[in-house]
């Protein structure tokens, strides 16, 4: 399987409560000052749909957005263009921006003593329904390598992994330390 489109999620802390329009000048700043490594290209408010996509900043090789999809708030980083490497180094990639723009948001004023995330609790869903349905043979290949990514990041056992098993859904596992 060659997968290139992960979208990943970590999940901010229980008693984050950040006001979500505040990402907008916050994303506006980062276009200004370039504090993405991808193509900056526009900032989205789409704060008013209920358990939605938040508020994103949209690059030409990914999007990243403070959402608050499925009711739980966190940082999407969302990649949209090929990247050379094995898939669990694709992986690697979205996890890494994730975590690198989420200690970004921890920072800015407008998210003091407001946010905070759980390094600990992520979401990887596979954006490519053709190549990788929501399927036991998805599973069978994905497995391994979310394994070897999260055993480098939370430690061998330390964690739990819930898979999605409705084949409506996009292939996702919600990975939370034990």
């Amino acid at each position: 399987m060659d997968i290139q489109h992960f979208r990943v999620k970590l999940f901010a802390t229980p008693g984050s409560r950040p006001h979500l329009g505040s990402a907008i000048p916050v994303f506006h700043r980062w276009i200004q000052e370039s504090r993405v490594p991808e193509t900056t290209i526009d900032v989205s408010n789409y704060d008013h749909v209920p358990s939605g996509p938040g508020i994103i900043l949209v690059c030409h090789e990914a999007i990243y957005g403070l959402d608050e999809g499925k009711g739980r708030l966190g940082l999407v980083y969302n990649r949209r263009t090929a990247l050379e490497g094995t898939v669990e180094d694709r992986l690697r990639q979205a996890l890494g921006a994730a975590e690198a723009a989420a200690a970004l948001l921890e920072q800015e004023p407008e998210f003091a003593g407001q946010l905070r995330f759980d390094r600990n609790s992520w979401e990887v869903v596979v954006n490519d329904r053709a190549l990788a349905p929501n399927t036991d043979a998805t599973w069978t290949a994905l497995a391994p390598v979310i394994q070897k990514v999260f055993d480098s990041r939370i430690g061998a056992g330390g964690y739990s992994v819930e898979r999605s098993r409705d084949p409506r859904d996009l292939f996702t596992a919600t990975i939370s330390a034990a």
